[in-house]
């Protein structure tokens, strides 16, 4: 297993190191819009940095009303390491420890692959509900592996 650094981004801003991440991919595709260098990013964001530093994912926690919306993000030449597994678990670890009740998440009708993006997080324990969210009921004081 690579040693990833799990970084709060407090706030949040959108810089070159998101854009890397996503690849050429529109950021509006994610509920993002479309931000310049700079503009600050609501919710609360983590980077992931590998052991030479480099950034290679992101997680995302929107919580309201006892749930939150995640996002987790990895970059092309970083997926199937085991970092989305790794960002998930830390996600799921913080709305534990906020005692909320469920993550979930909204793969987009555009994405490039949403097939395997919904297979993945049905592997991590998502079922996908009658509006089309993939919801996990948290554990309460998650501590990720």
């Amino acid at each position: 297993m690579d040693t990833w650094e799990w970084i709060p981004e407090t706030p949040a801003r959108w810089d070159d190191r998101k854009q890397r991440v996503l690849d050429g991919l529109d950021p509006a595709l994610f509920g993002l819009g479309r931000p310049a260098a700079g503009d600050a990013l609501g919710d609360e964001w983590w980077r992931v940095d590998d052991g030479a530093g480099e950034t290679v994912a992101y997680g995302r926690l929107d919580d309201s009303w006892g749930d939150a919306e995640i996002l987790v993000l990895v970059r092309p030449d970083a997926q199937r390491t085991g970092v989305g597994s790794f960002v998930l678990a830390r996600l799921e670890a913080e709305a534990g420890r906020r005692g909320l009740n469920y993550i979930y998440n909204v793969v987009p009708h555009d994405h490039p692959d949403p097939e395997q993006v919904t297979g993945w997080l049905a592997a991590h324990g998502f079922v996908r509900n009658d509006v089309g969210e993939l919801r996990k009921q948290v554990r309460v004081a998650v501590t990720p592996d």
